[in-house]
């Protein structure tokens, strides 16, 4: 009976060989064609990595084939999460991207308190669905440190969100008008961690109030990092300015936030932009 199987067709995929070529010249050739078909899937690390250990032959002609295996993947590995980690950060749109723990400086006259800040870069208080307020005056650091803490929750792999209130207001007033509203609040309601700045920087009016309980009410659950200049005190009449109206919103805003908030005061003899502006350098 005649075989209807197809044949199969062994293709040669290794470079063509020059007579005399020594088989460590054609094993080095071979490692080039297989670096460029690497690198033709878009496995950059892992193409690297063996042109690495073929310049540095004398070093990695020893290592087995699961050591060198073994290396070749940890190098693919890290450019992945490496690139994952540069999503998260640019996703996040930090307004200091290049802020980190690391580089906080606990200026004695800034009352930092160090432990504190390092137990947040673990990102327990995530976990645990706690708040963190960061008050101090106008440029003491709190944007820097709130984008550091979020740079912390990005290397754990924590989605972020940074944004500044007022135009948190803008997007969310827009979205009103446009029926988006629900799909916006959902969208704010999905992240890990949501940095709001310059906190109740204007007083509120009596719509943009109510924004901002959907706001803490989607978020009441999931973690914030607020940056304002005035104590939790003074947010009733910045939340409801009409105290005639006897609205409950700010009682109810501020229910889903104080409560249930780390407070971590920044101090600082002069603002940080002073310390380290033009002037200081033309001092220096």
């Amino acid at each position: 009976m005649q075989n209807l199987m197809p044949r199969t067709v062994a293709i040669n995929m290794a470079l063509p060989v020059e007579p005399h070529t020594s088989e460590r010249e054609v094993r080095t050739m071979n490692d080039i064609s297989t670096v460029q078909r690497l690198r033709s899937m878009k496995m950059n690390a892992f193409a690297s990595e063996p042109e690495r250990q073929l310049a540095d032959n004398a070093n990695f002609s020893s290592p087995g084939f699961e050591e060198r295996l073994g290396l070749l993947v940890d190098c693919e590995w890290n450019r992945r999460q490496a690139n994952k980690l540069n999503r998260y950060i640019h996703n996040a749109r930090f307004s200091e991207s290049n802020a980190t723990i690391e580089s906080i400086e606990y200026l004695e006259d800034r009352h930092l308190d160090k432990k504190q800040i390092l137990r947040f870069s673990t990102c327990k208080y995530i976990d645990d669905g706690h708040h963190i307020i960061l008050k101090g005056a106008s440029g003491n650091g709190k944007t820097y440190i709130a984008c550091a803490l979020g740079n912390s929750a990005c290397r754990k792999f924590r989605t972020v969100k940074y944004i500044r209130m007022p135009e948190l207001l803008d997007e969310l007033t827009v979205a009103k008008d446009n029926g988006e509203f629900k799909k916006v609040i959902d969208a704010y309601k999905k992240v890990d961690l949501l940095i709001l700045d310059e906190w109740l920087i204007r007083r509120l009016t009596p719509a943009e109030s109510y924004i901002m309980l959907e706001i803490a009410e989607a978020r009441c659950k999931r973690s914030m990092i607020f940056c304002t200049q005035y104590e939790p005190e003074g947010w009733y009449e910045r939340i409801n300015p009409d105290s005639e109206s006897e609205s409950p919103i700010s009682e109810a805003i501020m229910d889903r936030i104080i409560h249930n908030s780390f407070i971590m005061p920044i101090d600082g003899r002069i603002s940080m932009r002073e310390r380290y502006g033009v002037s200081s350098e033309v001092e220096s």
